[in-house]
């Protein structure tokens, strides 16, 4: 067993990690409060393979594994989590066309995917579905060479502004074998964007309902073959969980190496509260609880690099464990603080808004429990 990163996957992890020094974490407050999604600074992201990470490089991936994905996501959450997570969505819809897609709408899409010169959106949720998945209500009908969409996503980052939605419609019966994909293009007659939602985190990507009123898109935008969305967006979302973990390692890295920081100068009772045992034991477990997230964060990426039977429970173990541990970090450093903490002086209460939702999204982490659980019971 060997826990230390080759030689390759150190120089991406120093790349990324130079990248959000550089690019991300010098903006990142500002972003946050004007509700600025950073195109611009995506696309230099996507300069350097970072919107195309685990996307085949025929069509100008990078081809890497879900270990390096992860190492690069908690380096770029480091620098903004908001941002990060966003272009986390994109790599999952971008590497869905690509691994599902015909040769066609491969080739239509995914280069100016991987480049970001097109934004790319994910979109399953509903207002009536949410944890139940598989009981989306948004139809397709097929009506000659096209299908005939209706009906509503909800939650969707980027809507409004992404050029491509990856979304998942009922074209059959009831349940998940009734679920396929489709690809839909900004612009297309019939597709319309709900104002901005108001959010309590995440305020550097736009959210809205995405909605459908006989929206005709080509049935050669289908993905793989009909009725086999779901099982599409299932394997999406295994990735798209991990990338959400480590995106919340990075925020949570932060916030630990902030609140070091702070009680080293803070001084009380004529010493720096950083030589009280108590804070001591608590930085300790902090970090423990840190390193212990990124293990099985990278466990869940070796599942889904060598394809193990159960990386669906990995990849479920890791997102639940993670995003409750890095969260409850980020609350401590932030407590650690006292009321500095609840100052935007400082990046804690950006941090804490920002993680919580990654307890949410990909599968709320009671789903992740749900998901554990029936992968146990199969043995």
């Amino acid at each position: 067993m060997d826990f230390a990163l080759n030689d390759d996957q150190r120089a991406i992890q120093d790349a990324a990690r130079a990248f959000a020094d550089a690019e991300l974490a010098p903006h990142s407050a500002r972003w946050d409060e004007d509700k600025h999604f950073p195109i611009d600074v995506m696309k230099q992201a996507a300069e350097m393979g970072f919107c195309g990470i685990y996307t085949g490089e025929e069509h100008g991936g990078m081809a890497l594994g879900r270990v390096e994905a992860a190492v690069i996501f908690e380096e770029l959450s480091r620098g903004d989590v908001a941002t990060a997570a966003f272009i986390s969505i994109h790599n999952m819809a971008t590497w869905m066309i690509d691994r599902f897609g015909s040769d066609d709408l491969r080739g239509r899409f995914v280069p100016s995917l991987v480049t970001m010169e097109k934004i790319a959106s994910y979109c399953l949720t509903e207002p009536g579905s949410g944890s139940d998945a598989a009981a989306l209500r948004t139809t397709a009908v097929r009506d000659g060479d096209h299908y005939v969409l209706n009906g509503s996503k909800a939650f969707i980052s980027g809507a409004g502004t992404s050029d491509v939605y990856v979304v998942m419609v009922r074209t059959g019966g009831e349940g998940p074998k009734g679920v396929s994909a489709l690809v839909v293009e900004a612009g297309t007659p019939g597709l319309s964007f709900g104002a901005q939602e108001r959010k309590m985190g995440w305020n550097a990507q736009p959210t809205a309902i995405v909605q459908f009123d006989d929206c005709r898109v080509p049935v050669a935008n289908l993905l793989g073959e009909e009725g086999a969305g779901f099982r599409y967006a299932m394997a999406g979302l295994d990735g798209g969980r991990l990338n959400i973990a480590a995106c919340s390692l990075g925020g949570a890295r932060l916030a630990l190496e902030t609140a070091q920081a702070y009680v080293a100068t803070r001084k009380q009772f004529g010493r720096p509260i950083g030589e009280f045992q108590a804070l001591q034991f608590r930085l300790a477990d902090m970090a423990t609880d840190l390193e212990t997230a990124r293990l099985i964060v990278l466990r869940g990426a070796w599942a889904i690099d060598t394809d193990h039977p159960e990386k669906t429970k990995w990849c479920a173990m890791a997102k639940r464990m993670a995003t409750d541990a890095c969260f409850q970090i980020a609350d401590e450093a932030l407590q650690l603080h006292g009321g500095y903490g609840y100052l935007k002086d400082y990046p804690l209460e950006r941090i804490v808004r920002d993680l919580r939702v990654h307890r949410i999204l990909e599968g709320t982490n009671e789903i992740m429990r749900v998901i554990i659980a029936r992968e146990m019971a199969r043995g």
